[in-house]
């Protein structure tokens, strides 16, 4: 092509400028050695008054030579000059001119979409708002419109139109009347659309429309026709950021290109005129009345009846618009999570030409593993269960705030809003900022009963909203890690915070951990542990107490994790070892460091949900630990696959089967007496469950996290700062704020009939090997004791020996041996004189 190029342009030199040029210089050099006066005001006057009385009637054959030989070197003069033009726009010099490979490999920007396990489209990632088609997805009547409203000899053409240029070349050209260009080929605009105009002083004009013909004809001589409309109706501006028939079909009349209808396609084409002008939901009347041009226009050149155009004129306009943001729709906190997780991805990948892919513009296929109907059910879920609880905090706090004088709750809420970090960008004064948050202005609030507009400060704003739980629910699928359920909060328009991924402590929640590190350590789960509040000097005189401050009697390990015995957590961590329970936490899924202190065991850490969730995920997967997966393949605009998850491939064992068993058989405790027993009276749950209730300190967050044989489901519940809560434990414990969210997820789901298998699966049966290790009382009052002297005294000694053992077992320090020793001897004491007591009652 390049050599094509440097022929015409020497052919163009040597063949016409050259001849051109020096016929012009041997002209000015015989006028400048000629004897005529010079071009003066009084020449030229006198050349006009000559021309006013010429007889015309008459002429000269000498005149008619002079004429002649001006209109030939004018004629000359603008062909070299036009040559030059074209050329200079050809080369590209005045503008890129894409080459023929460039069209050929042309590909728009497209947006990347987001779909679930079940094929729906949960949304999209844009620049522009774009979804490319074919021809045959696209409504014969859009195309008809099209080309009876834009160009009706479309099939005749070439991509330029004599009749349009010749148009083009009056009005715009010579009368500089830009708003009357419109004589464009479709294949003219489809060039505008692809390669859009550039200002380029007073040649702007000239110089796009010479550049659009140009692409325009190169693109008649790579694509077909139908592949010419496919490109048009793919690039075609409809207004902001929308782009192309399949998006402005979704977005006006909520349904796809193919499925228009006639009167539809005649608004959307009739758009392409002006798309502020004519825009059905801003302007109804004039896309009426424009929708009735295209009409006629369809009648005129037959693609309809006269008939059948008088008929759809007289139909109302009717629209179903539908705009949804990235705010909107399925999953937007999962969608967030995952673009700022692809955003990074994909500029690490890279395409063929070396250049890397962008999430935005390339049109990317993501599937991910999120199951759109129990997502929605996660979502109703919540926005039910929320509504009522919040309502239930309104009136337990009406008339007060709940942060109660603590004036750093907003002072903090301020200095992390975006309202507040603009102003600092903008170099607003800390002063200054505070006034800004003292103006009133209006503003859309949100409710539970409905959106309102009100007029109020940012910092009322701020308050307002302090008020308000907010949650996190995620579901996964325990034997493939699989996410299908992703909620980050109650509503994406406003709270932005993803709750999934956020810290907040986790309370009772972290004790499973705690109890299958014991077990880990060979501690026996029919072991008996007793409910007595304890000092441990050793840790600064740490003296764990329980919530309900009810002690006395035995717990087993099901009976002390239902009930959610802090004192026996205290005594399993400190027996199974800080370092021992921390190394397993890593193993099943903690990510984030834990405190080296025994206070762990009751929930003192900051985790968040997805952690927490991923680690109950392994108690139901026998003991496997299965990193969570939520994409599980990803495609580019040709379907060519660029990342693929291959199902088992991060499963590693991390705890006993056995074990894991155990720890399911404990946490089914929690559900059928314990802190989670509701679930089957209120909820009505008859599936398998097991589980685990938490409530952190002051009870600022509740959480729940279930397990049934085919989902593990975890729920955190609290407000975005700690210091906002309920005053009581009764109203704040995570029985009453969290476990609503799942019973209520859980009861849409197992009533849907899709979910038939989940309903009715349960856990696997123990072995009768474990049923007799787990064959004990949750809890009894006091131990029974040996009737003689030498049976006390052999039960004595075999408990020593187990003590030993068990602690050889968990690595336990020299101080920690010392401290149970004490302890020990502490326990023989208060049981002698429980004995003494007894024998008392007994004589008297």
């Amino acid at each position: 092509m390049k050599r094509v190029l440097i022929k015409l342009i020497r052919l163009v030199i040597y063949g016409i400028l050259v001849p051109v040029t020096s016929f012009l210089a041997t002209q000015l050099r015989l006028f400048s050695q000629s004897q005529q006066p010079k071009f003066t005001g009084a020449y030229w006057q006198k050349k006009w008054q000559a021309f006013r009385h010429y007889n015309w009637k008459q002429p000269k054959l000498a005149d008619l030579k002079i004429l002649f030989n001006i209109a030939l070197k004018s004629t000359l003069f603008f062909l070299l000059a036009f040559a030059f033009f074209y050329l200079a726009v050809y080369t590209g010099l005045l503008g890129d001119i894409p080459s023929r490979g460039e069209l050929k490999a042309m590909q728009n920007n497209t947006a990347s979409e987001v779909y679930s396990s079940d094929n729906v489209l949960l949304g999209r990632y844009y620049i522009q708002d774009r979804t490319n088609i074919r021809y045959d997805e696209i409504a014969p009547a859009a195309i008809d419109a099209l080309i009876a409203t834009e160009d009706a000899r479309f099939y005749e053409h070439s991509g330029v139109d004599a009749r349009s240029v010749l148009r083009v070349f009056i009005k715009t050209l010579l009368l500089q009347q830009e708003s009357s260009g419109g004589g464009s080929t479709l294949s003219q605009q489809l060039a505008k659309n692809l390669y859009p105009r550039k200002n380029k002083g007073l040649l702007a004009m000239p110089v796009n429309k010479l550049r659009e013909i140009i692409i325009a004809r190169k693109l008649e001589s790579i694509y077909s026709k139908q592949e010419l409309l496919e490109l048009y109706l793919n690039t075609v501006p409809m207004g902001g950021n929308l782009y192309g028939i399949e998006r402005a079909s979704r977005r006006f009349f909520n349904t796809t290109a193919d499925s228009l209808r006639t009167e539809e396609a005649a608004v959307l084409i009739g758009m392409l005129k002006a798309t502020t002008t004519y825009n059905p939901r801003l302007n109804p009347e004039r896309s009426e009345q424009r929708r009735n041009v295209v009409l006629g226009q369809m009648a005129k050149y037959q693609y309809i009846s006269q008939q059948q155009a008088d008929s759809l004129k007289q139909r109302p306009l009717k629209l179903r618009y539908r705009y949804i943001t990235h705010n909107d729709g399925i999953a937007p906190y999962f969608r967030e999570q995952l673009r700022l997780e692809l955003v990074t991805w994909a500029a690490r990948q890279r395409k063929k030409n070396g250049a890397p892919y962008n999430l935005y513009t390339d049109g990317l296929k993501i599937y991910t593993t999120i199951d759109s109907r129990m997502q929605s059910h996660a979502e109703r879920a919540v926005n039910r269960r929320m509504a009522l609880l919040q309502k239930q905090f309104d009136a337990h706090w009406k008339g007060r705030s709940p942060w109660g004088g603590d004036a750093t709750v907003l002072q903090e809420a301020m200095l992390r809003s975006d309202r507040y970090k603009k102003l600092k960008a903008a170099g607003v004064s800390d002063a200054e900022a505070v006034a800004a948050f003292r103006e009133a202005v209006p503003m859309n609030v949100f409710n539970w009963s409905g959106n309102t507009t009100r007029t109020m400060t940012p910092m009322d704003s701020l308050a307002y909203y302090q008020r308000f739980l907010n949650t996190g629910l995620l579901a996964i699928e325990p034997a493939t890690g699989f996410v299908r359920a992703w909620v980050g909060g109650i509503n994406h328009h406003v709270f932005k915070y993803d709750h999934v991924r956020s810290r907040r402590q986790v309370g009772s929640t972290f004790k499973p951990i705690v109890y299958a590190a014991a077990l880990e350590q060979g501690i026996a789960p029919c072991s008996y542990f007793a409910n007595e509040r304890m000092t441990y000097p050793q840790y600064e005189d740490w003296s764990p107490r329980n919530a309900n401050e009810q002690y006395g009697g035995e717990y087993s390990m099901r009976g002390a994790l239902a009930n959610s015995v802090n004192t026996i957590s205290a005594q399993l961590i400190l027996q199974a070892g800080v370092d021992q329970t921390i190394a397993l936490a890593k193993r099943v899924g903690i990510q984030h460091d834990l405190p080296r202190v025994p206070s762990l065991a009751l929930g003192t850490a900051d985790l968040s949900l997805y952690e927490m969730v991923s680690a109950y995920a392994t108690f139901a997967n026998g003991g496997y630990k299965a990193e969570p997966v939520y994409v599980t393949r990803i495609l580019d605009r040709n379907n060519t696959v660029l990342r693929q998850h291959h199902a088992g491939s991060a499963s590693r064992r991390v705890l006993s089967r056995e074990n894991a068993a155990i720890m399911l058989h404990l946490m089914q405790g929690v559900v059928e007496e314990g802190s989670a027993a509701k679930l089957r009276s209120e909820y009505g749950l008859k599936i398998d469950i097991a589980g685990k209730t938490g409530t952190s300190q002051e009870h600022a967050d509740g959480w729940f996290i279930g397990i049934t044989p085919d989902l593990v489901t975890g729920v955190w519940v609290g407000a975005e700062s700690p210091k906002v809560r309920f005053r009581t434990l009764t109203e704040g414990q995570g029985s009453r704020t969290a476990l609503p969210v799942w019973g209520e997820f859980m009861r849409r789901v197992t009533q849907d009939k899709t979910y038939a298998d989940l309903r009715n699966s349960r856990f696997q049966p123990l072995p009768p090997r474990l049923l007799e290790r787990l064959n004990c009382e949750s809890f009894r009052e006091e131990p029974p004791q040996p009737d003689n002297f030498f049976d006390r005294l052999f039960h004595n000694v075999t408990k020593t020996y187990d003590d030993w053992k068990n602690q050889s077992k968990s690595g336990r320090t020299k101080k920690e041996r010392e401290l149970d020793k004490k302890l020990e001897k502490r326990e023989r004491k208060r049981q002698e004189k429980i004995r003494e007591r007894e024998k008392r009652n007994r004589w008297e």
